[in-house]
């Protein structure tokens, strides 16, 4: 055993339990010291997420308190903040859970590299997904394109048991100076929205693990029936968790399958849907270009519009169309939106107002608390048609048909949207308390009339593609 401090550098894994680096540290018996770093990568994330992130910040730092630890904190470079605090401390290793965005992979590569050559010890883990995107290859060694063939190729493997929760950390022999959260000012772009999304979000790993347990006891059987049902809590909500690691991939996998073993018949449903998440890793990984330009290289020449007057009305929940507004406003109001309403959305402002999806990612990253870089990316390419999708560009889906067949009796649209209620309730009315003063709106003004006929913007958007294959 060496006597040299151990730096466990924190990034989205902001739990004790389910950490490999943090068990494998506890059971060497060396001295620790969790860093968290505000480096220019983290600093570049959207309003939402890095307010989120903050407030995951806090929680985690008092649970490591629990067990005799301390989270440090350090804003700058990463690997000039990691070379300062080893000159301080005298440690001779860092250690961290892999990312796999490419700026993620891009500092962590050349941050190993560094620590290398200096003679420190630099160590990776797994963690932040079931399976390394590596690890998954179709027969003939490629990746996969496809989910339904990746889902196929997975769904026998075995996947590890959750790493236990050290009930200890050793501490070094003392504590290096920390930064204060405060004056990170996380939350600093939220302005007034922070208020109204914190009344609707469930921060730390406590929260985690119970979201989880109620939602195997309480909704895991009904989940393939009533997932797509906005206006139902029929999910299991730990997507917002899952962003930062207040809970792990593989907790949630065991508890899935042993349901799925007991009988539970949403959750071979539930399962799939984790490892879509990691079929969108898979693709970033292999595909890096995923997160910033067309999957399909051929859609480059595709006349989407760049920002425009529409996709603002878009922006604000003030289409004309109520599926696509509740969905925008949920947003607002809780920091995230329902699986089914991000398809609607997202389908609406690529083909119905043809506007470009790099619109729609940056509007997501900007406001979801649950916002993950390969699920957007995925997510905004699938449902534009230029990504891994089997389907051609002409599934278009239609909001209006979509409401009738998903909020049949209204209650999602009423729920956020105030201008359709003579009485309106608080949460629709908070909307107007989270969003920018400029914007001036008002729930006493009726609801505006549809920026496009929908019929005439599906034409449209089929005419778009069918000019592209001619």
């Amino acid at each position: 055993m060496t006597d040299a401090p151990l730096i466990l550098w924190l990034r989205r894994d902001l739990r004790l339990d389910d950490a490999p680096m943090l068990a494998e540290a506890a059971a060497s018996g060396r001295a620790v010291i969790p860093l968290f770093i505000l480096d220019p990568e983290t600093e570049a994330l959207g309003a939402a997420p890095k307010w989120r992130l903050g407030l995951g910040l806090e929680a985690f730092a008092q649970a490591l308190e629990r067990i005799g630890a301390r989270l440090i904190l350090r804003r700058g470079p990463a690997l000039a903040v990691l070379r300062a605090l080893i000159a301080e401390t005298g440690a001779s290793g860092v250690w961290w859970h892999r990312l796999y965005d490419p700026a993620a992979v891009a500092r962590d590569t050349a941050v190993k590299s560094a620590l290398k050559a200096d003679g420190i010890e630099a160590r990776s883990f797994a963690g932040h997904l079931l399976f390394e995107p590596w690890e998954v290859e179709t027969g003939t060694g490629g990746f996969y394109r496809v989910y339904t063939p990746f889902w196929k190729s997975v769904q026998g493997r075995a996947v590890a048991a959750p790493a236990p929760a050290p009930k200890s950390l050793r501490p070094p022999p003392s504590w290096p100076a920390s930064e204060a959260l405060a004056d990170w000012r996380m939350g600093a772009a939220m302005r007034r929205g922070a208020a109204v999304v914190a009344q609707h979000v469930a921060v730390g790993e406590a929260r985690a693990l119970a979201r989880l347990d109620r939602f195997i006891a309480q909704r895991v059987d009904a989940y393939a029936d009533l997932r797509d049902l906005p206006a139902v809590d029929g999910t299991s909500g730990l997507s917002e968790n899952l962003a930062y690691g207040e809970i792990g991939p593989r907790r949630i996998w065991a508890a899935g399958w042993r349901a799925m073993q007991a009988g539970a018949r949403g959750a071979e449903t539930f399962l799939k849907e984790l490892v879509w998440r990691e079929f969108a890793y898979h693709l970033m990984h292999h595909t890096p270009q995923i997160t910033h330009a067309n999957w399909k290289p051929d859609w480059d020449d595709f006349p989407w519009r760049e920002d425009n007057k529409d996709a603002e009305y878009w922006r604000r929940g003030l289409t004309g169309e109520p599926f696509v507004d509740a969905a925008m406003r949920e947003m607002y109001v809780t920091g995230r939106m329902h699986n089914r309403a991000r398809m609607i959305v997202a389908s609406y402002l690529t083909k119905h107002l043809m506007t470009h999806w790099k619109i729609g990612l940056d509007w997501f990253a900007d406001c979801l608390v649950d916002w993950d870089p390969a699920s957007n990316a995925m997510g905004w390419q699938w449902a534009a048609g230029s990504g891994p999708d089997a389907a051609p560009f002409f599934r278009i889906f239609n909001p209006a048909t979509q409401v009738e067949k998903f909020d049949p009796k209204a209650e999602y649209r009423h729920r956020f949207i105030a201008e359709l209620s003579r009485k309106p309730g608080a949460v629709a009315l908070s909307y107007f308390d989270a969003v920018p003063k400029s914007w001036a709106l008002d729930p006493a003004r009726p609801y505006p009339k549809p920026l496009v006929d929908l019929a005439i913007g599906r034409q449209r958007a089929l005419a778009a593609y069918g000019a592209r294959n001619s």
